[in-house]
Formats: C-alpha cells, structure tokens, sequence
C-alpha cells in the first residue's frame, strides 16, 4: 500500500478513535491508499483548485487530494465522531483543510468562496448519493458552481446514470445527467478495498456540465420524465396520459410516435417532449 504522507495508516486511525463504519449513515470507509491517490489523480489538476469532499469518514480521500496537490479542500462531515481523525489531517497540511460538521443533504456549497474552480470529488455515502447527484444536477442556475464531479457510487447506481437509450438501465437519473452533463465511467473497485466490505462492486465515474444545455423548463423536464419511466413498459400514449387530456396531440406536438416508450428517446426527445407539454399547460 502506498505511503502518500507521514500520517498513521487509516487502519491505526480508526482504532485509535474508534470509526466503525455505521450503516445507518451509509459507511463504507476506503482504506487502500493506492485507490484513494487514484481516485485523486483522476479529479485532474487540482493545484489551483477547491475540492469539495463529502463524507470524508476517517480522511482516506481527504489525505490523497491533499497530497495530490489540492489548494484547498472542504470536508463535509455529518459523523462527528470522525472529527478528531480529520482534525489531524487538517494539522499536517496547515490551511489547506476546513471540516464542516453538518448534512450534506441540506449544506448549501453554492456560497463556498473558491480558489480557483470547484471540483467534487467524494466517496459517497450509499444512502445519500443519488439524492446529492439530483440536487447537484438540477439547481436553477447553470452553469453550475461546480466544474466536475468525480465520485463513488454503487455500480448500480452508476450504470443508471450513465445509461445510454435502448439500454435496461435508461431512466430518469441518466436522462437528467445526460441533458445537463457528459458522463463517463473511470473504473471499478472492488468490496475488499473497503471497511466493512460492500456486498456490490463500486463505480468510480465523472461528470461534466453542458454549458448550453437544450433549452428546456427544468420542472416540465422532470415532470415528463416521471411521468413516462413510472411505467416504462407501456407505450407513451397510455404512459402520459396523466399530463394531458390530448396524450395523442401532445406526443404530435412533439414529434413523436404514440407507441413508442420512453426507453428508446433520446434526450432531444424528451426535451421535445416537455418544451410542448410546456406550451400546452401556459396555453
């Protein structure tokens, strides 16, 4: 395993202050510091950069981009009971670390004073992690605070954002990153490499915002896509009817044929589809 500093080892950190891993707080801490480095280099240049890291736990990721080179790196941390741990990374790199102790969930990062671009890096915690993605991914204003994220997600969850149409894996999650965003997986890890073991393999991918996304009404985007994967099985004419009175004079509207499902459109249409359910509702 790799020495990235001259820090204990993450084993001897959470023995000495007690960090099991607690599931209800969706734990699975990365202990292998070969993985974190990676994880770290694949963030980019971050020399003049602020990392924003959630769920930092006992501090592996928060110890490689650090040593990485990351001007500044801020650490939300809900567990405090990890404080202590990060508060000695913090001390062996001195004004690079802040650690706030607070719930990614309801923490508002679009205020944090940057040093240069703000990039997301995090191994994120299972129960949270598409939630946060969500929110990242749907603020009002885009271009967003945020230049990348590269983060951690169960396979399953990452496959569901990346997803391509056609694919079983297509929804809403892929269909929301891909109109705002390019994403891409960057590679695999394994259950061994974390503390407790994961019973799923993870995914590390990457996002990237679409300065000019297609123009569309975010709140109509969402409503269709709900609308239309809630039941992606049936054809869009009886999926959609919820929306319209007319589903078939919609989907016209849009281009689109009556029987298709909402699987094989691409985002362009979709976008089609709520820009008309737009014009339809403000009519």
């Amino acid at each position: 395993m790799a020495q990235i500093d001259d820090l204990p080892p993450l084993r001897d950190v959470i023995a000495a202050h007690g960090l099991n891993a607690r599931k209800a707080l969706g734990q699975n801490f990365l202990l292998d510091l070969n993985l974190t480095m990676r994880i770290a280099r694949s963030a980019g240049d971050l020399s003049n950069t602020t990392v924003l890291e959630i769920g930092p736990g006992p501090g592996g990721l928060t110890r490689a981009l650090l040593a990485a080179g990351a001007k500044r790196v801020v650490a939300i941390e809900k567990d405090p009971r990890c404080l202590p741990a990060l508060s000695e990374v913090s001390e062996h790199y001195p004004g690079r670390l802040d650690v706030l102790n607070a719930d990614a969930l309801t923490f508002d990062p679009s205020g944090l004073n940057g040093e240069g671009p703000i990039k997301i890096v995090a191994n994120l915690p299972y129960n949270v992690g598409t939630q946060l993605l969500i929110n990242w991914i749907t603020t009002e204003n885009w271009p967003p605070f945020w230049s990348s994220l590269t983060l951690l997600f169960q396979k399953e969850v990452a496959e569901r954002i990346i997803a391509g149409p056609g694919t079983k894996a297509y929804g809403r999650l892929a269909l929301l990153a891909g109109w705002r965003c390019t994403s891409g997986k960057l590679f695999d890890i394994g259950p061994k490499a974390f503390t407790p073991p994961p019973k799923v393999t993870s995914t590390l991918i990457q996002l990237t915002p679409n300065p000019s996304p297609l123009p569309c009404n975010l709140k109509a985007l969402e409503t269709v896509t709900a609308t239309a994967f809630g039941q992606r099985r049936k054809m869009l004419r009886a999926s959609l009817k919820g929306l319209s009175a007319d589903t078939d004079q919609l989907l016209a509207d849009a281009g689109i044929e009556g029987t298709a499902r909402a699987e094989t459109l691409d985002i362009g249409a979709f976008v089609g589809l709520a820009n008309a359910f737009s014009r339809r509702r403000n009519a």
